[in-house]
């Protein structure tokens, strides 16, 4: 079809439309400026916590543990933004193998814990609380980061994307929530630790997954009335 062709109202439409862009810079990239984000959570979370309740925070060979944990989560947050890019999703293999190792590195890391003796069902309740409206309280404003990095690209799956992202961030939240809890009991750690990763990995994905709506929205609506 040459231009000749085109309907002169549609011509002009598209003409207007084309605007130069930078290309997005790598996923990697983009995941490590997420760095200083990691550090306020493995950092800020926990001294915010002793500043607040005056407990003293885990020995410094526990920090060592918790680095390992927030650099894994800045590759979760990498692959998360290569999701988002249209011909880059990650295959179902590599989705596995990243699930199986975040896993078994959440588990091996909080392993390291040490859980007190003879403690109370209300102590346990409450701690429970405590440590998932932490961790949650903390991540949903941590999420607005990676959220606004998402939307710069066109994820396909958006739900896994942002739920790749929220995964991230909730590594970052738990590296800082187990320095300060001292409940090292396996069902405190896997039901409350896990709990809220597994409440942010639902806030990362249910979030993409409006944004992407939202865009589309806006773009339908745009393309009516231009």
């Amino acid at each position: 079809m040459s231009e000749s062709d085109i309907p002169a109202a549609l011509y002009d439409a598209v003409k207007r439309d084309l605007k130069p862009v930078r290309s997005l810079v790598s996923p990697e990239l983009r995941a490590l400026a997420l760095l200083p984000v990691g550090m306020v959570l493995l950092v800020g979370l926990p001294e915010f916590w002793s500043w607040k309740t005056h407990v003293a925070l885990a020995p410094w060979s526990s920090w060592g543990t918790s680095v390992v944990e927030m650099l894994l989560s800045l590759i979760i947050l990498a692959a998360g933004f290569r999701e988002a890019v249209p011909g880059r999703e990650l295959s179902s293999r590599a989705l596995a193998a990243l699930l199986c190792i975040s896993c078994a590195a959440f588990i091996l890391v909080n392993a390291t814990m040490r859980s007190p003796v003879g403690i109370s069902h209300v102590l346990w309740l409450q701690w429970f609380r405590e440590c998932i409206v932490t961790a949650v309280t903390f991540s949903i404003p941590a999420l607005i980061a990676p959220a606004w990095l998402v939307s710069r690209a066109l994820p396909n799956r958006p739900a896994l994307t942002g739920a790749l992202c929220g995964l991230g961030v909730g590594l970052m939240a738990d590296a800082g929530l187990r320095l300060f809890c001292w409940d090292g009991d396996y069902a405190h750690v896997l039901i409350a630790h896990g709990g809220a990763i597994l409440i942010l990995v639902a806030l990362g994905a249910l979030s993409a997954t409006v944004i992407e709506r939202i865009k589309a929205l806006w773009l339908r609506l745009r393309f009516r009335y231009s």
